[in-house]
């Protein structure tokens, strides 16, 4: 589970604020040492440290909050229809895998667990057999959220299992679900000089943490570069290479079903458009952007749109099929129909709906991506109103 923002791209700090020194927090001290140690580091790294160091990353460290009084909000922060719309998809993906007991939805990135909660929530009033069949697994490296996770669970805890990374998984039959997840990888930075692509480092002057050029860094990242369209000169942008690599993980622990990803993302050609010249990297706290994504590592959230182009070849390569791609609008309305047509709507289910699918809120900048191995190919309800997905992530 991850967060709503507005779909905007980063934009360069101002010459005000990059002369302003970046605050002091512990992981900043760190990481000035480090950068003394070994000189200028890839962004990647930067951001690998201030989401995830165990001790103060934004993540690792627990300091990330959801929410009205948190930095962000998600899906789930609308209300427990966002998990009862996706667990009746659920329960179409288990039927239509022939209701093979066990049924395993494994969630990675599930916050403090209230999607779970819902979802099994559901399940146990709505398909006692699905939840006779269930499975539920949740990827959490921190002992900290799992075992806030497991408060939040209460009696549906005994219905869950949990492991520390995607290689702890048992191989499975079922969906892998994601929620805003992969937007929080570490990404590479990079520009384009009009003759050659440089990697954006991370140095440390005069008190302050600054982008400077830098030779690429990796092997892959040069080969991911070959793969943009042209773009204009000094064009930053960003070139995820964990997205694809998590995607091949998932399809080596999946024996049959399905891959559901639901983040803030655009087709290849879209992410990298000629006039996106800062590229999507953002960096937010208290529901506010900050102008400086290198500012207060550790106490603010950095994140970048998806390109969703690579995880549909990485899928590919990993073989797995593209089954659906489309907005969230759509995806909710397709779900909408599992859910409003058997049962009065409250008029609390009604507002988190028109939020969930609002074109102005979550429902144009967020897209539902499905993957599946070794199912008839078929159309799921919530991609019952979607184009045709090989076409749209091919533009």
């Amino acid at each position: 589970m991850r967060k709503f923002r507005p779909a905007l791209a980063f934009a360069a700090p101002s010459a005000t604020s990059l002369a302003m020194a970046n605050a002091s927090t512990p992981l900043a001290d760190s990481l000035s040492e480090e950068i003394a140690r070994r000189g200028p580091i890839p962004f990647r790294d930067f951001m690998a440290c201030a989401l995830y160091d165990p001790a103060h990353g934004y993540y690792g460290s627990g300091r990330a909050r959801i929410g009205r009084g948190g930095d962000f909000f998600t899906n789930v922060s609308v209300g427990p229809l966002f998990g009862t719309l996706l667990a009746r998809q659920f329960e179409e993906m288990w039927r239509r895998l022939g209701a093979p007991n066990p049924f395993a939805i494994v969630e990675q990135g599930a916050h403090r667990g209230d999607f779970a909660r819902d979802v099994l929530a559901w399940a146990h009033l709505a398909s006692p057999a699905l939840h006779e069949a269930l499975r539920y697994w949740i990827v959490e490296p921190s002992p900290q959220a799992q075992a806030a996770q497991r408060e939040t669970l209460g009696v549906f805890a005994e219905d869950a299992s949990w492991v520390a990374s995607l290689a702890e998984l048992p191989a499975f039959t079922g969906v892998h679900f994601s929620n805003e997840l992969p937007d929080a990888f570490p990404v590479h930075r990079v520009v384009w000089r009009g003759d050659e692509w440089r990697e954006r480092a991370v140095d440390f002057q005069e008190d302050r943490f600054v982008f400077v050029d830098a030779p690429l860094s990796t092997d892959a990242l040069r080969a991911a570069l070959a793969h943009l369209p042209a773009v204009p000169p000094d064009y930053e942008t960003e070139i995820n290479l964990a997205a694809p690599a998590w995607i091949a993980e998932i399809a080596a622990r999946l024996d049959r079903g399905f891959v559901l990803a639901i983040d803030y993302g655009y087709p290849r050609a879209e992410y990298y458009r000629p006039e996106r010249t800062g590229g999507t990297l953002s960096a937010y706290a208290a529901h506010q952007r900050e102008p400086d994504p290198l500012a207060r590592p550790g106490e603010i959230d950095l994140t970048a749109h998806i390109d969703f182009t690579s995880l549909a070849e990485a899928a590919s390569t990993a073989g797995l099929d593209l089954t659906g791609f489309t907005d969230q609008h759509h995806f909710m309305v397709g779900l909408g129909q599992l859910h409003f047509t058997d049962e009065a709507a409250n008029a609390q289910e009604i507002r988190a709906f028109k939020t969930l699918m609002h074109p102005n809120l979550m429902g144009r900048s967020f897209h539902a991506l499905c993957l599946a191995k070794a199912v008839e190919a078929t159309r799921l309800s919530g991609f019952q109103f979607a184009g045709d997905a090989r076409r749209a992530l091919s533009k």
